[in-house]
């Protein structure tokens, strides 16, 4: 696990600075505390910092092809790089490492840019070939790590962390108006935007190449929806037993300790009851927990860990919010609003006290069919065409039936009307359409769920008419790799931990995703065969458990430790000057939660962080980020 940042400029343009790449990757040395490097030439930078996982006194990058005119960064994990070695050596190439970096610059070297079709890991890469002036930008399936990129006729800029990019004087700082609307409608931005104009995330699954100044992009994968398995239950429980097990034996391959998140739940408790399978020696596990009884699952946690006999490390705590808020804003370099970010920090931090990788449960939702959103919505859809009349008597049921029993019918009856994807984005969707546009300033006029940004995810990925699969294929293109994957990657690196997800094996996700329905939800229950494959390995609490996510008592808090610091931020000159939010509507949306009338929890996050990260990247001179 690493973080590379480059600078690659077009024939005739000065050479790059040594002193800009120096610091492009000093300001992310969390993602690499072990280790740095720098290629320096008349045309490229390319930098890393390393956290050294595997071969740990070797695989120093930036590595080199044999005549040293192919210069190769990565960030991330292969898993089935020794697979590849083998078949490499094979064929006459030499290594002169243990670990997998090496095995992609062969790999490169014999194939290409097919080379990344055959790689099953997660990774940013960037390849600076000299024989052709080409720079070649990887980013793995399903965008477990992240790479951004600005490129312009004279250049192109790219890194790991945006704050690599933003060490450059000439990056762009204007903010994407599309991405502040999404943003305050998700809570994220969602890939290819950034919240910078002309800056953009690689997409996963994708290559981007860059030669003599011209840019071009090329998707090398992406999951399907179909054909459907025709298997029978015993038949998929066994082939999902055998790839669970592969998916979590190849992501133990490791030369420092590791660990696994455990929060008592199935998908978690699954990883680590085959991690118990395959060690020989207790798996260290981590859990945080909150007094708050609600978003409490220390209990399940213990449960799971007793039962499996791992060597549990637990710790309740009574987060700093405000003293974590400035730091979090730092480390995801974008808006980001999901709440869950700060226990996933928090964890990090206590597990990177003893170990320097965890497993994690991350995908199993998406996969099987595990939000009840999915749930929720399936049902919605089957009201087919008693959906119009439907909705236009729960709206009217919503005018008459006193609050707030009136409000949720009311909504309700507003979703059904709704066309399928603005359906289900408004179950994604962090803060309703009436409530972002009036945050907005100056926006002007209604705002929807069908951000362009996000209703076209997943139209190519073959999901039918299969409403779980096309809630699913959306997710898989916006909502897994731009919040969850996002809050894993920059949360665990900000305490110089690895992450590794064994849901997201390519082999398990093609499997899951050809599921029949009925396989992955049955009975008003989602995840249904992953819970018949794992009941064996379980207490029963951990297969019947409701889906309770890694919450914060955000309500609590906006009337508690988090009221001044909202109230002093709302109320600064820079803030009510900036231009972002209409500062009345953030004053009344705080004062209605004061008064207990509503939960405005989740927009006033959202407002806190971008005025917290706006402070830290707007106001900041450039190369001060």
């Amino acid at each position: 696990m690493c973080g590379i940042a480059g600078l690659v400029v077009a024939p005739g343009q000065p050479a790059p600075s040594l002193a800009l790449g120096q610091r492009m990757t000093e300001v992310i040395a969390h993602r690499g505390p072990d280790d740095t490097g720098i290629h320096h030439d008349q045309r490229a930078l390319l930098g890393m910092r390393r956290l050294a996982i595997i071969d740990v006194a070797g695989s120093h990058q930036p590595l080199y092809g044999a005549d040293r005119r192919v210069a190769l960064v990565f960030n991330g994990e292969i898993y089935n790089y020794r697979e590849l070695r083998r078949e490499l050596e094979a064929a006459g190439h030499v290594f002169h490492t243990q670990g997998d970096t090496e095995v992609i610059l062969q790999a490169y070297l014999r194939w290409g840019a097919d080379a990344f079709t055959r790689l099953d890991g997660m990774f940013g890469v960037a390849i600076w070939d000299t024989r052709s002036g080409e720079l070649l930008l990887a980013r793995d399936r399903l965008g477990e790590k992240p790479l951004y990129y600005t490129a312009n006729a004279q250049r192109i800029l790219f890194g790991s962390e945006l704050k690599s990019l933003l060490q450059s004087p000439d990056c762009p700082r204007e903010i994407d108006p599309d991405a502040l609307r999404a943003y305050l409608t998700y809570g994220y931005v969602p890939c290819p935007r950034s919240i910078f104009r002309d800056v953009h995330k690689l997409p996963p699954g994708h290559l981007l190449r860059v030669c003599n100044g011209q840019v071009s992009l090329h998707r090398y994968w992406q999951p399907s929806m179909g054909p459907k398995l025709q298997l029978s239950q015993t038949e998929a429980a066994e082939q999902l037993e055998t790839l669970l097990d592969q998916a979590v034996s190849s992501r133990l391959v490791a030369d420092v300790p590791f660990g696994a998140f455990l929060s008592g739940g199935l998908d978690s408790s699954t990883v680590v009851a085959l991690m118990a399978r395959r060690m020989q020696r207790p798996v260290k596990t981590f859990t945080i927990g909150f007094s708050e009884d609600a978003y409490n699952e220390l209990d399940d946690a213990r449960r799971v860990a007793r039962h499996l006999g791992t060597e549990h490390h637990e710790l309740v705590v009574q987060p700093d919010a405000v003293g974590l808020l400035d730091k979090l804003v730092f480390h995801f370099d974008e808006p980001f609003a999901d709440a869950s970010a700060v226990p996933t920090y928090l964890v990090s931090e206590l597990a990177a006290q003893h170990v320097k990788m965890v497993l994690t449960g991350d995908g199993g939702d998406e996969l099987f069919g595990g939000y009840d959103r999915y749930l929720k919505l399936m049902t919605l859809e089957r009201s087919g065409a008693l959906r119009k009349p439907a909705a236009l008597a729960l709206s009217m049921a919503g005018a008459i039936v006193p609050d707030p029993l009136g409000k949720r019918l009311g909504r309700i009856g507003e979703r059904m009307r709704l066309p399928f994807a603005q359906r289900y984005l408004s179950g994604v969707a962090l803060t309703r359409p009436d409530t972002a546009s009036a945050l907005r300033a100056g926006a002007g006029g209604a705002q929807h769920y069908d951000l362009p940004l996000l209703h076209q995810a997943g139209s190519d990925l073959g999901a039918g008419d299969s409403v779980l699969d096309r809630a699913v294929a959306i997710d898989l293109q916006s909502y897994l790799p731009d919040d969850i994957l996002v809050k894993l990657d920059r949360m665990a690196m900000a305490a110089s931990l690895e992450g590794r997800s064994p849901f997201l094996a390519t082999s398990l996700v093609e499997f899951a995703l050809r599921l029949p329905e009925s396989l992955r939800v049955r009975d008003g229950r989602g995840k249904h065969l992953l819970r018949e494959v794992a009941a064996p390995w379980l207490p029963p609490r951990a297969i019947s458990k409701p889906k309770q996510g890694f919450g914060v008592p955000l309500p609590a808090w906006f009337r508690g430790p988090l009221r001044a610091l909202a109230a002093d931020t709302f109320a600064s000159r820079s803030f009510r000057e900036r231009g972002l939010i209409d500062p009345a509507a953030a004053d009344g949306l705080l004062a209605e939660h004061l008064s207990g009338a509503v939960d405005h929890s989740e927009p006033l996050w959202q407002v806190l962080c971008l005025e917290r990260w706006a402070r830290t990247f707007l106001d900041a001179p450039a190369g001060a980020a």
